[in-house]
């Protein structure tokens, strides 16, 4: 069954319930990390000639091919930073309430590629369990849910759907509400064909690979595309996708790519994690 939502201007939105598999792992304190197991396939990635707003930096489009995986539904919240933070240390200390927009169920902002990498070390030694950053690859796959459009729910985007700077628009979009803050994970029923949520805007999201310039030489199979070189080098360029509530909408395209040093923190990126998972029909 599909149900269609008229805008008020020159395009609709469909919504089309579907079904995913999920797991929870406790953090302990009663906070809840939701995870989504994300099936394996081949899709391509970046942007198709032609898709507006698109950049050099997502060319050339490409065939890759994703083993399955898990995923967290939500960019990992404060409440959930919290409780990882609180595990003993591994190799960095990590700042208990790091976030500029406070909120238990906002997204945690204002944490470094670095700090991440932290908390994934961190989860992975309390669950038992190999916890990390997406690859770049993974998180295309996962925002797409096998769609080929700019958003994963159709061609453009309104901020009943996302949450991004509403005085711009994408395509044949409508203006809308610039909310200049993030917003509690979930707050928009946009869940994609996966069952992952706020895959676009809110905040940057960390990818565990270095920035490339363009796809020229990109793995084909799903894994990091890194430069052994530069892993302990805290100013290297690292991977962010899916755009934030200061972003155009552009930016928060399935296909659009940015990237900064592994050591910066800014109110705009957060992160969610990943996992190896045995897939089970």
């Amino acid at each position: 069954m599909t149900t269609t939502q008229d805008s008020p201007s020159r395009f609709r939105i469909e919504r089309r319930p579907q079904e995913a598999q999920f797991f929870i792992e406790e953090l302990g304190n009663g906070v809840e990390l939701e995870m989504v197991l994300i099936p394996g396939g081949t899709f391509l990635m970046g942007a198709p000639k032609g898709e507006a707003e698109s950049g050099d930096s997502e060319k050339p489009q490409h065939s890759v091919t994703v083993p399955p995986f898990g995923m967290g539904r939500y960019p990992v919240t404060q409440a959930q930073w919290r409780a990882v933070a609180a595990l003993p240390q591994i190799n960095r200390a990590l700042t208990p309430d790091p976030s500029r927009f406070k909120g238990d169920n906002r997204p945690v902002e204002r944490v470094s590629w670095l700090d991440a990498v932290e908390f994934c070390s961190r989860l992975s030694r309390h669950t038992k369990r190999d916890y990390r950053l997406p690859t770049e690859a993974q998180w295309e796959y996962a925002c797409r849910a096998g769609t080929p459009t700019p958003f994963h729910f159709g061609a453009t985007v309104t901020t009943d759907l996302a949450n991004y700077d509403g005085n711009y628009t994408y395509g044949c979009g409508i203006k809308g509400v610039d909310r200049n803050e993030t917003t509690p994970v979930g707050s928009f029923n946009a869940a994609n064909a996966f069952g992952l949520s706020d895959m676009h805007g809110n905040v940057w999201e960390w990818c565990l690979d270095h920035w490339h310039e363009d796809y020229a030489g990109a793995p084909n199979d799903g894994r990091a595309w890194v430069d052994d070189n530069k892993n302990d080098n805290p100013e290297a360029r690292r991977l962010l996708r899916g755009g934030s509530w200061f972003n155009y909408p552009r930016n928060c395209r399935s296909a659009c790519r940015y990237y900064n040093r592994a050591d910066f923190q800014y109110s705009i990126i957060g992160f969610r994690v990943v996992c190896g998972v045995s897939w089970t029909a």
